[in-house]
């Protein structure tokens, strides 16, 4: 029965476990509807997470700004997913949130051009009408080199080499889409919203290293409402 202290101080008894939605709930309507993720003990956890033992919990909700950064970190992985389902031959890198936005590198002989962008950004609408359940999944680490070498994500068994050996291997599923991250994640891909644009491409090289294959970034932003986005 783990005992949940809030920020104000206060402690809340849970009878067997709990997880970072349920806690928001429990305090109230508006604060579950906005939260997307929650700090425990300090340590960022999906809002689907168990929380098993006694812990100080925060909720994290989208107007903040480390919930911000998480809407526009799923906003990456939701272009990510509307890539591959447009052009299931393109191999994914990495995609980051950054000031006031996100990118994502992918590794593809065609240039996207500015109406693939159009295209990318609607298809990425779908998957936020979809509300695609986001799971977290822990592998064992050859297991997630074989998974993705197998699907042909070679920079992905690349990126697990480089995980130092103490830390979890987790992987993130949503829908058929599936891919390498820490996260913590959004529970569904319809909490992220539609505040979000495609802007630009660049080139960027693989690991910033000019040896490596030029890879291109697709860049974009993402707000917490429409309003902010405008």
């Amino acid at each position: 029965m783990p005992n949940i202290t809030l920020p104000d101080g206060s402690v809340r008894q849970f009878d067997s476990t709990t997880t970072g939605a349920e806690i928001a709930a429990s305090i109230g309507k508006s604060l579950a509807r906005d939260a997307v993720a929650v700090r425990v003990d300090g340590n960022l956890f999906d809002l689907n997470r168990d929380i098993e033992a006694d812990a100080a919990i925060e909720v994290v909700t989208r107007d903040s700004d480390e919930g911000l950064e998480l809407l526009r970190h799923d906003a990456a992985h939701a272009l990510a997913e509307a890539v591959k389902e447009l052009w299931p031959e393109t191999q994914v890198t990495i995609g980051p949130a950054i000031e006031n936005g996100f990118y994502y590198d992918f590794s593809r002989e065609e240039p996207f051009t500015e109406a693939d962008l159009e295209i990318i950004e609607e298809r990425m609408r779908e998957i936020v009408d979809r509300d695609e359940t986001i799971v977290r999944e822990v592998w064992d680490r050859d297991e997630a080199v074989k998974f993705f070498r197998g699907i042909g994500e070679e920079y992905k068994a690349e990126i697990i080499a480089s995980i130092p050996s103490e830390e979890p291997i987790t992987l993130y599923r949503q829908g058929e889409f599936i891919d390498l991250c820490r996260g913590p994640h959004l529970p569904s891909t319809g909490k992220l919203g539609k505040a979000f644009k495609l802007t630009h491409v660049s080139g960027a090289y693989w690991r910033g290293d000019s040896n490596n294959e030029m890879l291109q970034r697709v860049y974009g932003t993402a707000w917490s409402t429409d309003k902010q986005l405008r």
